[in-house]
């Protein structure tokens, strides 16, 4: 899960990350409010979960709230980049000397923790990476040791800090490394981390992406949620433990296995390239216990997608064998009644796949179609959902 930047900001307060001042405003009203009390010039900033705001002009200076509550009302209900602003952060204005970049990350493909680390702060990291590699250290983290006030100070010096805030940037990379393990973190970065005029090193923007797999230990992440961003039936499949994802698609899918579910996505959209582009409308791993509630489920969740105009249900056998599957999908059938409208292509392969396709021929069915190869049937619920 992604956070705003002002959640971010919070959680750097929480762990005792150097911050400055800042509140969350959804009008231009509650932005003068908030301007008032942190006093001075503040910075307002579109909390959007992309980059690039300050190009699309969703990040501006205010001189007072009266400013800020003008520049808020512009800020606020933006498109920028497909997101519309919703909320602004009203943040105190520092006096900035000099910028840095700091991020602990999750390294999936050398599967470590790694530290990156610039002094090249306040612009696209990546271009740092490409025009100035020198200016990018890169540190790996092993997990059992973390983060040492040592290599820390080593860090710092890899990444060309300038000495007489090194201590001070070793303490807040400490201090970050809190962050990223105690919340379950997969990534905390923040750019610019600034050196003020005055001297001081100060966290002026965030971003932390949390391990969703980790929420049962973090109860309070939900408050951090963005339910008004979330697909609703998404939320839905998460309330039944499914595992689903909408996607832009007709054909919904219903697998078991996520590399199963995988590859028959990719399926599904080559077979679909003949039928005018159709696509595949969802992921949805039923996992092993493809009991008759379980399917019941998908295909309900599937089914009240309006986009979907059919559905593919793609299950290979093995510890929960095919006739079990083929019951399931016949009670689930049943449970939904007139709910299910829409023709639902079925492919069974692997344990007692003769006995489950007995089941489902036996039912006759009339949305069901069986098929017995995986192109055969991605070919049929493509034909049929561009029918």
């Amino acid at each position: 899960m992604d956070l705003f930047e002002y959640q971010a900001r919070d959680l750097f307060e929480k762990h005792g990350v150097p911050v400055l001042a800042g509140a969350v405003a959804t009008t231009p009203e509650e932005a003068h409010n908030a301007a008032a009390k942190i006093g001075g010039k503040v910075v307002v900033k579109a909390q959007v979960k992309v980059g690039g705001r300050g190009k699309a002009g969703g990040v501006k200076l205010a001189e007072n709230a009266e400013d800020a509550k003008a520049k808020a009302a512009a800020i606020l209900g933006m498109d920028i980049k497909g997101h519309i602003v919703g909320k602004v952060m009203i943040a105190q204005a520092a006096p900035i000397a000099e910028e840095y970049y700091l991020a602990i990350l999750l390294d999936r493909s050398n599967r470590t923790f790694l530290v990156m680390a610039s002094v090249a702060g306040g612009m696209d990291i990546e271009s740092v990476a490409h025009e100035t590699p020198e200016k990018l250290a890169k540190v790996a983290v092993n997990s059992n040791e973390g983060i040492s006030k040592e290599l820390a100070l080593k860090i710092v010096k890899a990444g060309q800090f300038p000495q007489e805030v090194a201590e001070q940037v070793a303490d807040v990379l400490l201090l970050l490394w809190g962050v990223f393990t105690s919340e379950d973190a997969t990534l905390v970065e923040v750019n610019p981390l600034v050196k003020t005029s005055d001297g001081r090193i100060i966290a002026l923007d965030g971003k932390i992406t949390l391990d969703d797999n980790a929420d049962f230990r973090h109860p309070d992440h939900e408050a951090l949620v963005d339910h008004s961003a979330t697909d609703p039936l998404e939320a839905l499949a998460k309330e039944k433990n499914l595992n689903y994802v909408k996607l832009d698609g007709e054909v919904g899918i219903i697998g078991n296995g996520a590399g199963l579910v995988m590859s028959t996505l990719d399926v599904v959209a080559y077979a679909g390239e003949k039928f005018g582009g159709v696509k595949p409308a969802n992921f949805l791993d039923i996992g092993g216990g493809a009991s008759a509630q379980v399917m019941a489920d998908g295909l309900s969740i599937i089914l009240s997608d309006k986009e979907v105009k059919s559905v593919f249900v793609n299950v290979f056998g093995g510890i929960t064998s095919c006739d079990a599957v083929a019951n399931g999908i016949v009670q689930a059938l049943e449970i939904l009644g007139d709910a299910a409208t829409k023709p639902i292509v079925v492919r069974l392969d692997g344990n007692n796949v003769l006995e489950g396709r007995r089941i489902l021929t036996s039912a006759a069915h009339p949305l069901i179609q069986q098929l017995d190869t995986m192109d055969g049937a991605a070919a049929r619920a493509a034909e049929l959902a561009a029918k």
